[in-house]
């Protein structure tokens, strides 16, 4: 698979990498089997960027990825993410909980460093150079390679970059959710790379989406605005006009929704993740298509007609 480079240090990726929060979080209960099977697929079909965090099942999800990993571990980037309150969910980057987390990660994944550490949410309570500061000791200690950002701002960004480099942005993105586009000019501005996550919009994008009553009580689509009465039906009908695309190249939805995402910048990774090994190797095979400008241009045009925003509520 093409490899593609993030930021200005050194960091390279697949072109498509692998989120494995719905392997223990978010998306109802899983199979343990299943998720190491996908995630082995994955890497055998030339994926070696892995994505997790603290979050996804409070260290479930980091030591399921270290499990699965293990015996190709010297050929795979890991990255994971701290930033959170168990107790409450709220953000919470102070110091030395950033110290606690890093360390029980590590051990968590099985591993004696971590490839890309992120802040997974803007702490307000905190000053972002407290935050890379305590991050960029384990860059010094030899514990972290690269750093990174996640669900922040332009000026989180910029104050972070002048503490240490921040190698990737990792943003929402995705035909559906494309307000992230506003970042694009201050990651060129400062060599940033980005990471797309929920690049088929937390599975409207995979050809198979149904109603939230379809779904598990605790999936997290009872709580997205797409799925929402109002908005479901028009949402359907964008894709059924993405579809009819995609059907025109050969392709399945999620691979012209995935291809879409790799044409729109050559430093951006798209990191969709699948429980599924067949899935799996469906999205992995969006990284041989190629768009036509007329295509990226219809694709753009009917994410438009896209009705809710991206957050919960």
């Amino acid at each position: 698979m093409q490899q593609r480079t993030l930021g200005q240090q050194g960091l390279t990726a697949s072109a498509l990498g692998y989120g494995a929060m719905g392997t223990t979080f978010a998306y109802g209960p899983g199979d343990d089997t299943e998720s190491i099977a996908a995630i082995r697929a994955a890497h055998d079909l030339g994926v070696t960027h892995f994505d997790t965090a603290e979050l996804y099942g409070w260290g479930t999800g980091e030591r399921l990825l270290g499990a699965a990993l293990a015996p190709i571990r010297d050929d795979v980037t890991i990255a994971t993410k701290f930033g959170f309150t168990p107790e409450t969910y709220a953000p919470n980057s102070r110091p030395e909980h950033i110290r606690q987390v890093v360390d029980t990660s590590l051990r968590n994944l099985g591993t004696d460093s971590i490839d890309l550490l992120y802040q997974h949410v803007h702490d307000p309570t905190v000053p972002i150079e407290d935050v890379v500061g305590t991050m960029q000791e384990f860059v010094q200690a030899g514990k972290v390679r690269y750093l990174g950002l996640s669900n922040t701002d332009v000026e989180q960004i910029r104050r972070a970059h002048a503490v240490h480099p921040i190698s990737v942005l990792q943003a929402e993105y995705s035909v559906f959710s494309r307000e992230s586009e506003a970042f694009f000019p201050t990651v060129d501005e400062l060599g940033i790379g980005v990471v797309a996550y929920s690049p088929l919009a937390r599975g409207f994008l995979s050809g198979a989406v149904r109603p939230r009553s379809a779904y598990a009580a605790d999936d997290i689509r009872h709580q997205l605005e797409w799925w929402a009465p109002e908005h479901f039906d028009a949402n359907v009908g964008v894709t059924t006009g993405l579809t009819e695309i995609a059907e025109a190249k050969g392709l399945r939805l999620s691979q012209l929704a995935l291809a879409w995402i790799l044409a729109k910048r050559d430093d951006v990774v798209p990191i969709p993740g699948s429980r599924n090994p067949s899935r799996v190797a469906e999205n992995v095979a969006a990284g041989d298509v190629e768009l036509t400008e007329n295509e990226v241009a219809r694709i753009d045009a009917l994410s438009r007609e896209v009705r809710g925003k991206r957050a919960m509520g």
